[in-house]
């Protein structure tokens, strides 16, 4: 029987999963979390304060069994008829602190925080042992990792052999738009939300120079359209392969608008691509997955428009093409790059170069030392596709010999190789859900989805 879990990662899968072991009366937990502002994560920590969610806040409760969960508090905190609207991420990152205070405030010794690092995770008998830095263990029945996103991997040629103040790997260092001047070029690497968010942050921080956005195909996600009419959805799962995913969905699309055509497939995109072969999932990686991303993940209406309007005025350039090497001299970073269709090469001296690939989750290139260590060991594996941690259905972690651990779990966006469809609040607050369920004992409990 699970009497106690430990929950490593206080973000937003870590705090949902501890919420919900308490919502359905099962095994008290210890939350840890090495950042000094629990509950929030890097998405919603590291916001600033123009950026805002890319879904409407109708659709963002925390809580699959309470849909309205989150418009309520908007409204109890002065913010009347929000539903509709698309709120600040530094306002949901309250929202999520506030569901974890009360948590910690309402639960006596069934839920506690401790603020610090995991060094290692280890099975103990039938159960698990927590080691922190601090030389502290911590002895729980289950553990589950919740460490959210990776950071994003080095381009090639990019790295250590730049400077920290030229190359910035990291695109939520605070020191990202600082010491810039009107005359200088950024370019960001890649074009997707994490390029959105960093040129939006460049413009608001006053930088008028040039912006180049580069990424293999330059595609840019789509934005949010306003609810249309309505129309007859899917009454079944389509029985496709991963890789005809996308020219199903343009097909659709030319009927319902694809908008529509995306979102209809909400319900079943998780059981396609686990119905997928290795093959198959690999071919749509390669090949439709940066289409997928711009359709299925989208810009809320006034992120669209600001960026629109730094296209118009020059602002921000938004290209395809491939980096080839990228060498600093006194004046900036000369990376040498191809347009995309070009067999010649073009250089493009930028004072500043900032990673917007997004997150990555292959553990053959992790730099995570926890993560690191339970791979040397065969704790754990990577997914066949290299998008996270290998994890079965139940979100039991899989070890090097294939079998799942009985004692450890991982949740969150580091599950996408098995689950694809894992990365925005609506999935994994259904994945936390399911999980308190089973660590619970308590399958009988109603929910979203079931």
């Amino acid at each position: 029987m699970i009497r106690h879990v430990a929950i490593i990662g206080a973000g937003f899968s870590g705090t949902l999963q501890a919420i919900n072991l308490l919502r359905h009366d099962g095994p008290r937990a210890t939350l840890v979390e090495r950042a000094p502002e629990p509950g929030k994560g890097l998405a919603y920590g590291a916001a600033y304060p123009d950026h805002v969610l890319n879904v409407r806040a109708s659709n963002m409760s925390a809580l699959p069994d309470d849909p309205d969960h989150f418009v309520r508090w908007l409204a109890a905190n002065g913010r009347e008829d929000a539903g509709a609207t698309f709120v600040q991420r530094v306002t949901y990152g309250a929202y999520l602190r506030d569901q974890l205070e009360q948590a910690l405030a309402s639960s006596g010794d069934r839920l506690t925080l401790v603020q610090a690092d995991v060094r290692d995770v280890r099975q103990a008998g039938e159960g698990a042992e927590v080691v922190l830095t601090n030389g502290r263990t911590i002895a729980a029945d289950t553990a589950v990792l919740a460490v959210g996103n990776l950071p994003p991997h080095d381009p090639p040629g990019f790295g250590d052999s730049l400077s920290t103040e030229r190359y910035k790997s990291d695109p939520w260092d605070r020191s990202v738009p600082l010491g810039l001047s009107d005359e200088d070029t950024v370019l960001l690497i890649g074009t997707g939300l994490t390029m959105v968010d960093i040129a939006l942050l460049l413009e608001s921080s006053g930088f008028k120079g040039r912006i180049v956005a580069l990424s293999r195909r330059g595609l840019l996600p789509h934005r949010h359209d306003a609810p249309g009419p309505m129309f007859a959805k899917l009454a079944e799962r389509p029985v496709l392969p991963p890789s005809q995913l996308v020219a199903a969905v343009r097909k659709r699309g030319e009927a319902i608008g694809w908008r529509n055509a995306v979102d209809e497939l909400r319900p079943y995109t998780q059981a396609m691509w686990a119905n997928g072969t290795d093959v198959e999932r690999q071919r749509f990686l390669r090949h439709l997955r940066p289409w997928w991303d711009v359709h299925r993940h989208r810009l809320a209406p006034q992120v669209a428009d600001r960026l629109a309007a730094m296209q118009a005025r020059g602002q921000l350039e938004v290209v395809a093409g491939k980096t080839i090497a990228a060498e600093e001299t006194t004046d900036g970073i000369a990376v040498t790059w191809r347009r995309r269709g070009s067999d010649s090469s073009e250089t493009l001296m930028a004072q500043r170069i900032i990673n917007c690939t997004g997150p990555q989750g292959d553990l053959t290139r992790n730099t995570e030392p926890l993560l690191a260590d339970l791979q040397q060991r065969g704790v754990v594996r990577a997914d066949p596709a290299k998008l996270g941690l290998d994890v079965d259905g139940c979100a039991r972690t899989i070890a090097a010999d294939g079998e799942p651990n009985e004692w450890l779990y991982a949740l969150g966006p580091m599950t996408r190789g098995a689950f694809w469809e894992i990365v925005a609040v609506p999935d994994i607050r259904q994945q936390t859900w399911n999980l308190a369920r089973r660590l619970s004992n308590a399958q009988w409990v109603g929910g979203e989805g079931l």
